[in-house]
């Protein structure tokens, strides 16, 4: 097994582009990492990775022999799939990712629930708001939260996520509360904005009469983490387009306030997405099918009370 450890080692090196980003990844330490890389190349007679200070790059040998490394895994993990499959008896590793409040919020608190009950499955969490190369990346699958895209990757749609605008009463009492979509435009308000390279988040998808229009917004605040978005607002400084799972808590306690009640933003989706053939790995359906029988239950909660909230806010009003 030390040959095929150097080989996943090699991998998630190559793949993450730092050695102690992998180390960390493989639950070792990056002098056993760099150990393992050394065998492999000692084995090989060749040299698959050039290291400096500061960055470690592929050499032509090495971004040869990753494709063929990376099928040679495959194949183990199908093997060792079909056989626990057999005995029912997954184990192994996951490698997973989701959005920051996601995997913060909803899929992170999941897995030690998870491993408790198959304690041989591994789950290796990756948190990130910016779209990722969930092939070359190694990822087994990814949960993602916004309209769903087209792809030639299986797709699941586990749940429908409501999303709210929002900003606390002492930024509202200065600026104005806006009743509709066009007043965030015409009252100037401050948007606060998830960007980052490819991104669209400042043109809002909102609920109109006429059905969704998309609304280009503006404001001094942007940032990649939406928790950061939600923490601004809190501290008045704008109106945040947020899920409702990440701000209904604060809505309850009157710390945030929804604006724009007739003008909503369209939902968004909380998917999971991965190749075709990953499903096949019992472990991977199992921890898919786990995870996403809580998240509906937990999703459709929050919805509900934060209907009933809207409901006896609007009797009051």
């Amino acid at each position: 097994m030390s040959y095929i450890n150097n080989v996943r080692m090699f991998v998630r090196v190559y793949e993450l582009g730092n050695m102690s980003a992998a180390a960390r990844d493989m639950n070792v330490s990056p002098a056993v990492a760099s150990s393992r890389i050394g065998e492999l190349e000692k084995h090989l007679g060749i040299r698959l990775i050039n290291r400096t200070t500061r960055s470690i790059q592929p050499t032509e040998q090495g971004s040869i022999f990753y494709p063929g490394a990376l099928k040679m895994l495959e194949a183990m993990n199908e093997a060792e799939a079909a056989v626990h499959d057999v005995t029912n008896t997954p184990r192994g590793s996951i490698y997973v990712s989701a959005p920051l409040g996601v995997g913060r919020r909803l899929i992170a608190p999941l897995i030690p629930e998870f491993h408790e009950a198959y304690p041989e499955v591994h789950v290796r969490l990756r948190l990130s708001d910016r779209p990722l190369d969930i092939t070359g990346e190694g990822l087994d699958l990814a949960f993602i939260l916004g309209q769903l895209p087209n792809s030639e990757m299986k797709l699941k749609n586990l749940a429908d996520c409501p999303r709210v605008l929002c900003a606390s009463p002492v930024y509202l009492a200065k600026r104005g509360t806006p009743k509709i979509a066009e007043d965030l435009l015409k009252q100037k308000h401050a948007c606060l904005l998830l960007q980052f390279p490819g991104s669209s988040e400042n043109r809002w998808v909102l609920k109109t009469e006429t059905g969704p229009r998309s609304f280009e917004v503006s404001g001094p605040y942007t940032s990649d983490d939406g928790d950061v978005l939600v923490n601004w607002a809190r501290d008045h400084r704008g109106i945040v387009n947020a899920p409702l799972f990440d701000v209904g808590d604060y809505l309850a306690a009157g710390e945030l306030v929804s604006v724009c009640d007739a003008t909503p933003p369209v939902d968004v989706y909380l998917a999971s997405l991965f190749p075709h053939k990953r499903y096949q790995d019992p472990k991977i359906r199992l921890f898919l099918e786990f995870v996403g029988e809580r998240l509906k239950a937990y999703l459709k909660e929050r919805t509900d009370l934060h209907t009933s909230f809207m409901h006896s806010i609007s009797r009051v009003r």
